[in-house]
């Protein structure tokens, strides 16, 4: 491991280069640990202890050039530690064994995909866990998301996550669960699955749940990067429709905040700073075949070749919309829908939609529910009414990035 020609660093700048090399690295370090030991728990709990380390040595030895091949590194030490202390028999020895081979680069691949992290998704979307399992696991392995960070984005109580991230860990080890992508023609059955969670890891980055930092651009960067890896596996029309639209969603990235951090709502974007090849790039992947992420790549197709919001078809986004319910009947695609049909036909129409929604009570506790209709009761000039949404949605936000915003918002009547 080469290390930065300094001999010691300040503490700050190390501080600050753990920090990125966890929003970067984490998921890799991780993965390979998986890989080699197929135990979860000492994967995290050795990458964990990687990190630690950093903190202390690279304060005393200076950050190393290649950050991620340290902590892989040392993360592996870790674990054939662990291992070599609680070894008690042929089973722990054998764990050990393949350690210290991967760290010799001699253990062969599971599959053709060289790619730990693709494995992990196809792993943790494996048919025999449950769903929602399947997101919350690959969050915690991949982003390094806390339990709690989880939990809040679930809308559970801590508790219930921490058991659903056990009750997953204990099936995959309980069923031997391999750590592969599966051979061809078991793929298209764990597609959908997989497409989810790259897009889910995609919005984690685009618009972070929890945090002080609205963008976490090295998660958008790793969805995008593993949804081109599965259109090389499977380039069928959704895994393009997936890809094309985090291009056309990440076109708009670096207007979404101002130089203080601060959010930039789509109607106040400089459209001209827009990424025009990331734009190119997600329409060309467009095709005319149905299906919800061609839909949902459609939509922000429109909105990316507007030349302002007041020039989008937004009539053609309700069509749009309407197509999409077909496949994806959600509260949530009900309320952007709700959106769409106040700047196509008058806030008053969005709002019937909003005030449905409110009194279905299907999105209590969803910040943008009482964000948007604050938002249409101050276009109609109902000041009181929108105050007290706003200061609702503000009451529910969960990063410092839409508190500011909103309570601007509120500022401003």
């Amino acid at each position: 491991m080469s290390l930065d020609t300094s001999d010691t660093s300040d503490a700050s700048d190390v501080e600050a280069a753990v920090a990125a090399a966890f929003q970067s690295e984490w998921g890799q370090v991780v993965a390979t640990l998986i890989r080699v030991t197929g135990d979860w728990d000492l994967a995290e709990d050795s990458a964990a202890d990687a990190f630690t380390t950093a903190l202390e040595r690279w304060k005393r030895d200076g950050i190393p050039r290649n950050p991620g091949a340290w902590l892989t590194t040392t993360a592996r030490n870790r674990a054939t530690d662990r291992i070599r202390h609680a070894a008690r028999g042929t089973e722990k020895l054998r764990d050990l064994a393949l350690l210290e081979r991967d760290a010799s680069g001699e253990v062969a691949e599971p599959d053709e995909v060289h790619d730990d992290r693709l494995r992990l998704i196809f792993t943790c979307c494996h048919p025999a866990l449950p769903f929602d399992a399947r997101i919350a696991l690959t969050l915690r392995t991949l982003t390094g998301l806390t339990t709690a960070e989880i939990a809040r984005a679930f809308l559970v109580p801590e508790p219930t996550m921490y058991q659903r991230l056990t009750r997953a860990k204990r099936k995959i080890r309980e069923a031997n669960i391999p750590y592969r992508v599966p051979p061809p023609h078991l793929l298209q059955e764990r597609l959908s699955s997989v497409l989810a969670v790259v897009y889910l890891l995609f919005n984690e980055g685009y618009s972070a749940t929890t945090g002080a930092d609205l963008i976490r651009q090295n998660l958008s960067g790793e969805a995008i990067r593993l949804a081109r890896l599965l259109v090389q596996l499977l380039p069928e029309p959704e895994s393009l429709g997936l890809l094309a639209l985090m291009l056309l969603h990440d076109a708009r990235r670096s207007t979404r905040v101002d130089d203080d951090g601060a959010l930039v709502t789509l109607e106040r974007q400089d459209r001209s700073r827009w990424d025009r090849a990331r734009i190119a790039e997600g329409l060309s992947h467009l095709r005319a075949t149905p299906g919800p992420y061609q839909l949902q790549a459609a939509i922000a197709a429109v909105h990316a070749i507007a030349p302002t919001v007041e020039a989008t078809d937004w009539a053609q986004i309700v069509a749009l919309y309407d197509d999409l319910l077909h496949y994806t009947p959600s509260p949530v695609v009900r309320l952007n829908r709700a959106v769409a049909v106040a700047m196509a036909d008058g806030p008053a129409a969005g709002l019937k939609l909003v005030d449905e929604l409110v009194a279905s009570g299907e999105l209590d506790g969803y910040h943008l529910l009482p964000a948007t209709r604050a938002d249409l009761l101050r276009r109609q000039g109902a000041s009181a009414a929108a105050a007290e949404a706003y200061r609702e949605a503000i009451a529910l936000a969960a990063t410092d990035a839409e508190r500011a915003y909103l309570t601007a918002r509120l500022d401003e009547l």
